[in-house]
């Protein structure tokens, strides 16, 4: 496939339109269809096995949490304890045993897009038509999705690109509501000396990681992708998913009045390529690490609109 990397949409007299995929009517994963067993071969010979850089969040309570629509934040219970387990008898072990083998367990509760995650493409639609035309009268569930669901992802094993727009500007962190533009992501190709391959995972670092976990600073105004940078990525430099350092992909509050979430909308929707989000960037950019084999294991989750993942990178060797 050669530039411009777009797709047939859905609705040809829409001004914005889910797309059909070129995959087929039974895909669920859009550009993660770039992934090859021969794409993963070539990427994991380069591996350079001195160094591994781990860019995921840990996950605590009064962690940073997308919750504006209700959705719960991080929370972790204990569901049994040495001492309890002893004085209520719910392990169905006598209290001597119990006494010699302390037994502890939990429990956790988070909406998916807690930490360090991806966006499946049934996150957001247009008009009620998502990716590869799912729409909720007939593929949404009682619980979940019936399809786009995370459990179809694979690992995700690519070339991974770092464009360090917060660096090019030389600030730790871009101000708040700045729109990073396409004249912004060449620039840091161009002063990195880094190229853009198609299917590439591109990690555009905006410094927001400098106020992690300071809930209101890290998330309130965030910086991010304006919606012609998003487009420049995917149909021009052909990008396979990409991934930011902050709350959300797009620039907050977006640069039109009336709109929720229209990167996230584009890409999903119309591009068929994920949204990777709140992953460290700061120890890579420091080291100037601007390519690299990009690791991500989502958790294969049925349905589900996002799912938390670890992500791992290591340097490649030319």
């Amino acid at each position: 496939m050669e530039p411009p990397f777009r797709f047939d949409p859905l609705d040809d007299e829409a001004e914005l339109s889910a797309s059909r995929s070129p995959w087929g009517p039974d895909d669920h994963i859009g550009r993660l269809n770039w992934i090859t067993d021969e794409s993963r071969s070539e990427i994991m010979a380069r591996v350079d096995g001195g160094g591994m850089f781990d860019l995921s969040v840990e996950y605590f309570v009064g962690m940073p949490t997308w919750t504006r629509a209700g959705d719960p934040k991080y929370d972790i219970w204990m569901t049994h304890t040495p001492d309890g387990s002893v004085n209520d008898g719910l392990n169905r072990v006598s209290p001597e045993v119990q006494r010699i083998y302390s037994s502890c367990g939990d429990s956790i509760a988070m909406t998916p897009h807690t930490g360090t995650h991806l966006d499946t493409l049934n996150h957001i639609g247009y008009h009620r038509r998502f990716w590869n035309d799912w729409n909720p009268d007939e593929d949404l569930g009682s619980r979940s999705w019936l399809k786009g669901g995370a459990e179809h992802y694979p690992p995700i094993v690519a070339r991974g690109v770092l464009l360090d727009v917060a660096g090019l500007h030389g600030v730790d962190c871009l101000p708040d509501a700045y729109a990073v533009t396409p004249d912004d992501l060449r620039a840091a190709a161009r002063e990195q000396g880094t190229q853009l391959r198609r299917g590439d995972v591109v990690l555009i670092r905006k410094g927001r990681m400098s106020r992690w976990p300071d809930p209101d600073g890290y998330m309130l105004n965030s910086p991010g992708l304006g919606l012609a940078a998003a487009k420049y990525l995917c149909e021009e430099a052909g990008a396979m998913c990409l991934a930011t350092d902050t709350i959300a992909l797009e620039v907050l509050p977006p640069e039109e009045p009336d709109v929720f979430l229209p990167v996230h909308a584009y890409l999903l929707a119309a591009a068929g390529a994920q949204i990777i989000e709140i992953v460290q960037m700061e120890e890579i950019a420091a080291e100037r690490l601007y390519e690299f084999a990009f690791l991500g294991f989502p958790l294969r989750l049925r349905g589900a609109t996002g799912a938390p993942m670890r992500i791992a990178v290591c340097p490649l060797r030319d």
